[in-house]
């Protein structure tokens, strides 16, 4: 079991989680993920590591609260345990390619930090766009900025950095500086097919990371299979990130949809018991 250190909330829906977990922090790289159950009758859930210290023996996770486990796991506190199975997948290819656009939406924020500061350090010029429907929700910029050697943010409202999406930002720099040495792009499915759609036509190599549906995160259950060129992949043992211009995003993000029902019962069954829980009274209070 590895207990949570720290918790502390970043953003509306967003939480922050220090994680002593030695063996995890030991071998990971940028661009791996773990898979957490935060008890036996709970759900597996994939999450991407967004920073590790190994002489401290701790991981640190980001998560949304948007689904029924997410939302349990919000309800944790310090001194709680959970279990942790990683690193698990590919680390992300890591080179001195030259100027590298790092884009980042939402929680897709996140992993993308140990991939700038993996790139930094690797001698390349990082350039990160970070977006979010408002400022509230561009998470953890300090952190990138320190990961960067230029941050740019858009916000949908407006309400910080520049109104529009992280690809009118991308259209703008190449429009200024031109083509970027590569690419990557973590954020929701739609951005990344975006961002893929935009640097396919100038063929400038772009890597996304992509959050399927995982359960045992080992390549056994096949829950994460993506359509990659004429093959397909699993994300949690041949990923998670791919080539972006080989992926059906279209059919990725349909397979995303396959249990929107059971999980929008699953989340009103959890907030009905949080609430009936909440209600009863801990021994020795006045109703």
């Amino acid at each position: 079991m590895a207990e949570l250190l720290k918790v502390e909330e970043i953003a509306p829906q967003f939480k922050r989680y220090l994680v002593h977990a030695p063996l995890v922090a030991r071998k990971h790289r940028a661009g791996q993920f773990v898979i957490v159950l935060l008890h036996e009758h709970g759900e597996r859930i994939p999450l991407t590591i967004a920073d590790a210290d190994p002489t401290a023996g701790t991981i640190t996770l980001v998560v949304q609260e948007v689904g029924k486990t997410t939302m349990e796991m919000g309800t944790m506190k310090e001194g709680d345990s959970i279990e942790v199975v990683g690193p698990l997948g590919k680390p992300t290819h890591i080179e001195t390619w030259g100027t590298c656009v790092c884009i980042g939406g939402g929680a897709g924020i996140a992993p993308m930090l140990p991939i700038a500061r993996a790139l930094k350090v690797a001698d390349n010029h990082v350039v990160s766009i970070l977006g979010g429907r408002t400022k509230d929700l561009i998470i953890m910029r300090p952190e990138m900025e320190g990961a960067s050697h230029e941050v740019i943010y858009t916000t949908d409202d407006g309400s910080f950095g520049a109104k529009g999406l992280v690809t009118h930002a991308l259209q703008d720099l190449m429009a200024s500086r031109g083509k970027p040495d590569i690419v990557f792009a973590i954020g929701p499915a739609i951005m990344m097919k975006a961002v893929a759609d935009m640097t396919r036509p100038l063929e400038i190599p772009t890597i996304v990371s992509l959050n399927t549906i995982m359960i045992d995160g080992t390549g056994m259950c096949g829950g994460c299979r993506v359509a990659v060129g004429d093959e397909s992949k699993f994300v949690c043992v041949d990923g998670p990130e791919f080539d972006a211009h080989q992926v059906d995003f279209d059919l990725m993000m349909k397979r995303q949809r396959t249990y929107l029902n059971q999980e929008a019962v699953a989340r009103e069954r959890f907030l009905q018991e949080l609430h009936e829980c909440r209600a009863v009274p801990a021994p020795g209070e006045v109703e």
